[in-house]
């Protein structure tokens, strides 16, 4: 597609600041909190992971599309954000195993996108004015009228998004002879988690966001786990309500991302909205409990208040952001349940934190053993 036969297309913020840019082919309007991921790779992936539901994603890397796109690199059903925002958009690709092009990929899930924006100036924006709602469009000429549609934008603090990626029905994953057997709780989950649990020799139940501990424990589990997901954790007061029954038990638990939110929420600790929240794959973490650090792959925009972690003298912090110093992984003292606030599925060269997987699993077996 030649550049001067494109749409002209632009992004506006809720403050009023207004980007230029072009429309990859894909007319139309978007609207949804604006974010922006630092990653170099990994496009497809973060445009099918549920966690970023309701949101227009601004990708810092310069080029979008030019490995294609792989049916085995999605992470759901399919794109889960609410329109892409790039600066160079590759209509072209070079990949061995490429499925496709990203615009038919796009095309296919009607999905709006625009390129030639200063991304650079766009993201720098964000970082001094913090995550806003804004809509993207090719109506460019109708300013007034997209400033309406964006008014009627619900905020994200206060919103509840996990029932719109959910499972509608429980699935299995894994094999049915395993020795070990997990129930998991959708609020987002992504396919790389489960994929991790299988490995391990895992069969998995899911469950939809709002099932009961009666539910989740007719599949007779070894092990309860609590999925990453979109949107503010406090509304979810059926997950909350799980996840408070099955530490009262001291039944194996792991919670990553929003599953970490609502285990720190069963327990009186509050969240907050970020002012940016961490999305990219080479955020710095420190395992207080080795002293070790992990570079992770990150997507939240909520994070649990550490002073009230602090406090809390059930809990303890075994992982901190070393850039901000938040709270990125949390265990109780006397109970089998830990949770992070990354993704530890996420292994895009490194692999430093998918010892968690091997952690949870040992959690299981000790606990068999026990109980045995």
């Amino acid at each position: 597609m030649k550049y001067q036969q494109r749409k002209k297309a632009l992004v506006l913020l809720e403050d009023g600041t207004i980007f230029y840019g072009k429309s990859v082919g894909i007319e139309g309007t978007a609207t949804g909190e604006i974010c922006f991921n630092t990653g170099m790779t990994g496009y497809q992936e973060i445009f099918t992971d549920p966690s970023y539901f309701g949101q227009l994603m601004v990708t810092t890397n310069a080029h979008i599309g030019n490995y294609g796109v792989n049916d085995n690199d999605v992470e759901s059903d399919g794109i889960k954000i609410s329109g892409l925002i790039c600066r160079n958009f590759s209509f072209t690709h070079s990949r061995a195993d490429s499925d496709g092009n990203l615009k038919d990929y796009f095309s296919k899930h009607n999905l709006v996108a625009i390129s030639d924006v200063d991304t650079r100036a766009l993201v720098s924006y964000i970082r001094d004015h913090g995550a806003m709602n804004a809509i993207i469009s090719t109506e460019v000429d109708n300013i007034d009228e997209l400033k309406k549609q964006l008014s009627n934008v619900p905020s994200m603090e206060g919103l509840e998004l996990a029932s719109q990626v959910s499972t509608k029905e429980p699935y299995f994953v894994g094999d049915e002879n395993s020795e070990i057997r997990i129930s998991a709780l959708d609020i987002g989950i992504k396919k790389n988690i489960l994929r991790n649990l299988s490995k391990r020799g895992a069969y998995i139940k899911v469950f939809p966001y709002n099932s009961s501990f009666e539910d989740l424990s007719s599949f007779n589990p070894d092990g309860f786990f609590i999925s990453n997901g979109p949107g503010d954790p406090e509304p979810l007061t059926d997950a909350i309500q799980l996840a408070k029954e099955i530490i009262n038990r001291d039944l194996p638990l792991f919670g990553i991302c929003l599953g970490h939110q609502v285990i720190a929420l069963s327990q009186g600790i509050s969240t907050y909205k970020m002012h940016n929240g961490h999305r990219g794959i080479n955020h710095p973490v420190k395992n207080l409990l080795t002293t070790k650090g992990e570079i992770t792959s990150q997507n939240h925009g909520f994070a649990i208040n550490r002073e009230e972690t602090e406090a809390n003298e059930q809990v303890e912090i075994t992982h901190v952001h070393l850039n901000d110093h938040t709270v990125a992984g949390i265990r109780l003292k006397d109970k089998n349940t830990f949770s992070v606030q990354y993704h530890p599925e996420a292994s895009p060269g490194p692999n430093d934190s998918v010892y968690l997987f091997d952690q949870f699993i040992a959690n299981i077996k000790a606990s068999k053993v026990v109980l045995s």
